[in-house]
C-alpha cells in the first residue's frame, strides 16, 4: 500500500502558501519500531550495561521486565522512567551527552529506517509540521530527533527534570505514554494557538497497540509495521496499514 500523504490532495506549492497564520497540516510520528527499527529506550540500557556503567545483572533483569512489560501494555510508565532516569543522576550533563552521541552513532544511526526518513522529509518538503511523539524520555529521544531534522521544539517525549545543571531522577510532568501522549499534543497545540497556527489536518505513524488513542485522534492513522493487536484494530477501522521493515 503507498504511504497515504503521497496520495493527499496537498500540491508542491503548499511550502510557500503556508504562514503561521493559515491552518497546517501536522505529522505525527512515533518513534520506536517506527521511525526506527529497534526501541532506543531499551537499547540504551543494554548500552550502558556493555560500558560497564551499571551493574549488569541488576540493571539487565529490571530492563528487561520493563520491556517485557511495555510489549504486554502493562507497563508502569511513572515507575520505569524514574528507574532510566537514576543512571543519568550518577554523571554531569557534559559527560551523558558524550555517552549519548557514542550511543546514537553506534545503535541508532544503523536502525534508522529508510522509508520512515523518506516519509518524514516529505512531510517536511510539503510545509508540514513534524512532530516526533515518543514515550522514550527526552533525553534520548531529542538527540534522535536531530537525525531527522526535527528540532527540539517539535518533540514530545517523557520529560526528565534537571536542577542545578544534573538529572534529579524524577520527572516533571506525566508520561508520555498511552493517553499521556495526548495530554502532551494538546498542551502543545495550545502553544502553536497562541502562535496563531492552528491544524486543518493531522497525520500519525505508529506501530504500537499503546498509540491506539493517539491514532484514533489524527485524522489520517497509519500502522507502521503494526503489533498484532494493532493490526487487528487497524483491519477493523480500516486504517491504512503500511511495512517500512523493507
Amino acid at each position: 500500500m503507498s504511504t497515504p500523504v503521497l496520495n493527499s490532495n496537498i500540491n508542491s506549492n503548499t511550502s510557500s502558501v503556508n504562514t503561521e497564520k493559515s491552518p497546517r497540516t501536522l505529522a505525527l510520528f512515533d518513534l520506536d519500531h517506527t521511525l526506527l527499527d529497534v526501541d532506543s529506550d531499551y537499547l540504551w540500557g543494554e548500552y550502558i550495561v556493555n560500558k560497564g556503567l551499571v551493574d549488569e545483572a541488576q540493571y539487565r533483569t529490571a530492563n528487561q521486565k520493563f520491556y517485557q512489560d511495555y510489549i504486554e501494555g502493562t507497563l508502569d510508565a511513572t515507575e520505569y522512567n524514574e528507574f532510566v532516569a537514576q543512571f543519568l543522576t550518577t554523571l554531569p550533563l557534559t559527560r551523558l551527552h558524550e555517552l549519548r552521541e557514542d550511543y546514537i552513532k553506534s545503535e541508532i544511526d544503523p536502525h534508522i529506517r529508510p522509508k520512515a526518513l523518506s516519509v518524514l522529509r516529505e512531510h517536511l518538503e510539503l510545509g508540514h509540521d513534524v512532530v516526533i511523539i515518543s514515550a522514550t524520555n527526552d533525553f534520548v529521544v531529542s538527540a534522535i530527533a536531530e537525525r531527522f531534522g526535527v528540532e527540539e521544539a517539535n518533540v514530545l517525549a517523557t520529560p526528565l527534570e534537571i536542577k542545578d545543571e544534573r538529572y534529579t531522577g524524577k520527572l516533571t510532568d506525566k508520561p508520555n505514554f498511552k493517553e499521556g501522549k495526548i495530554y502532551h499534543l494538546d498542551k502543545w497545540i495550545d502553544k502553536q494557538q497562541v502562535g496563531g497556527i492552528s491544524f486543518e489536518k493531522t497525520y500519525a505513524y505508529s506501530d504500537s497497540k499503546n498509540d491506539i488513542p493517539l491514532l484514533e485522534w489524527a485524522d489520517v492513522a497509519v500502522c507502521v509495521s503494526p503489533d498484532d493487536a494493532l493490526h487487528a484494530h487497524a483491519l477493523a477501522h480500516r486504517w491504512a496499514v503500511e511495512d517500512w521493515s523493507i
